[in-house]
């Protein structure tokens, strides 16, 4: 079965005029509800002995229901790591004009709140390091999310986000919030109120190390 692609799961969650209906902010709120009953079952038995039916029996539907909205157990996940890409998304559309990345975030410590279920987000995190299902889920999120952030700075500097250097830039800035989401993760294992601040640590290290460039 084919396994739905972030970008694609927010153009379908989300609709064109920005206004969910009801329907539509239920089908989301069982997504997620979805995703967090199987972080857990995953966290307490193991993926390979969770089955699609468990999950959908610790949330009180259909396996049926399940799989019309996921098409694989791992893929169960998806809203969690999709709250975390979009929660950076979200945070670099507040990004000011004539202001480096590095001061934007510099500047943003103490001013924002992370997402909901963050504790679950990083325990998810964490597995992915160990669990090759939910590793290949995870890398295939951020490989979906390299178009949006390369669109994203597309406009920020008025290039194309095909060009070259938008791809890179969008690649360098990808893969910061990647190793920054798995050092927070590890770092702030036995703290779960681990706030803002200390995330935007971690993505500050991430980002002068790339800022950087390559070694010799």
């Amino acid at each position: 079965m084919r396994q739905m692609p972030w970008e694609e799961w927010r153009q379908e969650a989300t609709p064109t005029d920005g206004r969910p209906s009801l329907a539509e902010r239920r089908k989301a709120a069982l997504r997620f509800e979805i995703a967090c009953e199987a972080v857990r079952l995953f966290t307490s038995q193991g993926v390979t002995a969770t089955t699609g039916a468990q999950i959908a029996g610790a949330v009180g539907v259909s396996s049926r229901t399940l799989w019309r909205h996921f098409p694989t157990k791992e893929s169960c996940v998806l809203p969690l790591l999709a709250a975390g890409l979009d929660f950076a998304v979200t945070q670099l559309r507040h990004w000011p004009p004539q202001m480096s990345l590095l001061d934007f975030f510099t500047e943003s410590r103490g001013t924002g709140d992370l997402p909901q279920g963050t504790p679950t987000i990083l325990a998810l995190i964490r597995m992915t390091s160990t669990e090759p299902a939910l590793r290949a889920v995870w890398l295939q999120a951020h490989d979906d999310a390299l178009p949006v952030l390369g669109r994203l700075l597309a406009e920020r500097s008025g290039g194309h986000a095909d060009d070259l250097r938008v791809t890179v830039h969008a690649a360098t800035l990808n893969g910061a919030l990647r190793a920054a989401a798995e050092n927070f993760a590890r770092r702030y294992a036995d703290q779960p109120e681990a706030s803002y601040d200390e995330f935007a640590e971690c993505l500050d290290v991430a980002l002068r190390a790339a800022s950087e460039g390559l070694p010799y």
